[in-house]
């Protein structure tokens, strides 16, 4: 049997979830019945080690106790706050924990990452904590850079793990060069986001000018006639399905403000949007220094910037919503189409609480 684990409150936890921007004042320790459906989790995090265990730290202000389940079994207890870091069965798929609270209701949490050998950066677009205290479920909608190198065992993975969709967000010369691998029975959608255009398409002579194209960049994906074609498109498919993944070459520049955009929509508060944008960088600073150290360091210099994700590049997309359309509900409206009714039944399909 696997044991359980008692942890006391860490206050290393606590910190980790003010840094990046999810804690919120605490609630009462006896929540009233109206609250009986409430998520108490203000911060909640899987993160898979390289030694075979999982580490899960939460706070839940008001909370007396939070039992952590996996797989049908309690690996750990604990009070409001805590961490604990237990071993997860080998060779499994994703290593999931129910976090259960005294009173309200569960986080159902993995780490975001999803490991595969022909991908750097494919991640759940879920766990994360909306404004108003519900929750982005995991499991629903995926986020990758391209799937022309997934092996077989990569494409068995993601069957098992009820992958239905993949939207490509690519140019046509992008599917041609390197065409997706498909899990078998799920469906391929073009969504060009930049079909047709310049934009992407030419080399800056240097980083100034490499900054500048991908600030422009990020100013079309909002406004750009197909851009707004392919978002409305890829909106429409994770409304009308679960199991739904979206993807670009790189994962982070055409998919960063697909995620970006669907985590505003859902109430995730800007820090955290951000912080999920420059994941990217993290997820893949092993494949960008192959491809920078392979380069004069002049050369390198230029391609930097269009190998990174920074913070002016998403608030480039976040400036063009306000100037051309007013608040990001009259984008949601007027250019990808998501009325008020589509976005309550939106947020009923991908939120918890």
């Amino acid at each position: 049997m696997t044991p359980v684990t008692r942890v006391k409150s860490s206050s290393a936890a606590l910190a980790a979830a003010l840094l990046l921007g999810l804690a919120a004042p605490a609630a009462s320790a006896h929540a009233p019945a109206r609250d009986a459906h409430r998520v108490p989790f203000t911060a909640a995090t899987v993160t898979d080690n390289a030694d075979g265990t999982s580490t899960v730290a939460w706070t839940a202000p008001g909370v007396r106790t939070v039992v952590i389940r996996s797989e049908g079994r309690t690996v750990a207890r604990g009070g409001a706050t805590g961490s604990v870091t237990v071993r997860v069965r080998p060779g499994a798929d994703r290593n999931w924990f129910d976090l259960v609270p005294d009173h309200g209701t569960p986080l159902h949490l993995a780490d975001r990452l999803i490991r595969l050998q022909g991908t750097a950066n494919f991640r759940d677009a879920g766990g994360y904590r909306t404004r108003d205290g519900r929750w982005v479920r995991m499991g629903e909608v995926y986020r990758s850079d391209a799937l022309d190198r997934l092996t077989d065992a990569d494409l068995a993975k993601l069957t098992r793990l009820g992958l239905r969709s993949v939207v490509d967000l690519r140019m046509e010369s992008e599917r041609a060069s390197a065409p997706d691998r498909v899990p078998a029975g799920a469906t391929h959608l073009v969504a060009d986001v930049l079909a047709g255009t310049g934009t992407f398409t030419s080399m800056p002579k240097t980083p100034v000018e490499a900054e500048a194209m991908m600030v422009e960049g990020n100013r079309f994906m909002v406004s750009g006639d197909t851009a707004k074609a392919a978002y409305t498109g890829l909106l429409d498919e994770i409304r009308e399905n679960d199991g739904v993944l979206f993807h670009c070459t790189a994962g982070k520049d055409r998919t960063g403000w697909a995620e970006a955009a669907l985590l505003t929509a859902l109430g995730v508060p800007e820090e955290t949007v951000m912080a999920d944008y420059l994941a990217s960088n993290t997820y893949r600073a092993a494949a960008n220094e192959a491809v920078l150290s392979h380069l004069p360091p002049v050369q390198a210099a230029v391609y930097k910037p269009l190998l990174d994700v920074r913070p002016a590049y998403l608030n480039a997309s976040f400036d063009e919503v306000e100037e051309e359309y007013g608040s990001f509900r009259a984008y949601l409206r007027k250019a990808v189409g998501l009325d008020a009714r589509e976005l309550k039944a939106l947020e009923r399909d991908l939120l918890v609480g």
